[in-house]
């Protein structure tokens, strides 16, 4: 089990008493505490997937970087239904796509995808890609996603459009140019694909997906109605600072983690 949050305490004098607030993720004090915490949550993200519907076959990877040796990544094995995934079938691959710890298939679509975004990105931690059925319909339109509601603008000129699709992505050339396109953004909707999320956590990684996700269906919904009424250009950008901080996602997914940790808790083995 990973360690509890520790909030930070501060005082109300008016109020006469104190209260809590979270302010980061908590962090392990070493790196196999840490490691075992990230493996944990990976394998947690994967099962919380599978709820939300976004295992489809073969396809789909959810990465997280080792903490003691950041070039290597721990991934999915390719084959494996994302709701039986357990902490003890992830797989540790190095720079070179070589399994050096787990037993099972890699995805080579995930390590020339993943492999060149860890390295293009050091800030980035976690990266997860599916085949959501949303977020493949929206990628078909090749456009950005419109401010249309609060949760949206999370995503408000923070993510960006790779509109090169060539197959499917098995070259680090093409994993090169994917992580080119995302540069600081925390989003990419691939063309005639799907989506792509990263964050400093696998949470914050987790959740963003989940939300571009239903950003898509929520904009695919309103645009078959009607004409949908994008939310002013200043009052976007600063509800994506309030929603859309790396500390929100890590929190949003929270719920989820509760979920699963209740009725499969199995994931942690």
């Amino acid at each position: 089990m990973t360690a509890p949050l520790r909030p930070a305490v501060y005082d109300l004098p008016r109020q006469g008493h104190t209260v809590a607030r979270w302010e980061h993720p908590p962090q392990q004090p070493t790196a196999a505490l840490e490691r075992l915490a990230r493996k944990q949550s990976l394998a947690a993200a994967f099962r919380v997937f599978a709820r939300q519907g976004f295992d489809m076959g073969g396809a789909g990877h959810i990465t997280v970087r080792d903490p003691q040796w950041p070039d290597h990544f721990w991934v999915n094995p390719v084959g494996v239904y994302f709701g039986h995934l357990r902490v003890s079938d992830l797989l540790l691959v190095n720079p070179h796509g070589e399994i050096v710890e787990g037993e099972g298939a890699l995805n080579l679509a995930a390590f020339a995808i993943h492999a060149a975004l860890h390295e293009a990105r050091p800030d980035v931690v976690a990266a997860a890609h599916a085949h959501s059925l949303h977020g493949k319909a929206w990628s078909s339109l090749g456009r950005l996603l419109d401010p249309l509601t609060q949760d949206a603008c999370a995503f408000y000129e923070k993510h960006a459009l790779f509109d090169h699709f060539s197959g499917v992505v098995l070259q680090a050339s093409e994993g090169a140019r994917i992580a080119q396109v995302l540069a600081g953004h925390h989003a990419l909707i691939l063309q005639n694909h799907g989506l792509l999320t990263v964050g400093q956590t696998v949470e914050a990684a987790a959740w963003r997906f989940i939300a571009l996700d239903n950003a898509a269906h929520t904009q695919l919904l309103a645009e078959a109605a009607g004409t949908p009424r994008p939310i002013p250009h200043a009052v976007a950008q600063h509800t994506a600072r309030q929603v859309g901080t790396e500390f929100g996602g890590w929190f949003s997914f929270q719920p989820y983690r509760q979920q699963i940790l209740r009725s499969e808790a199995d994931f942690l083995d």
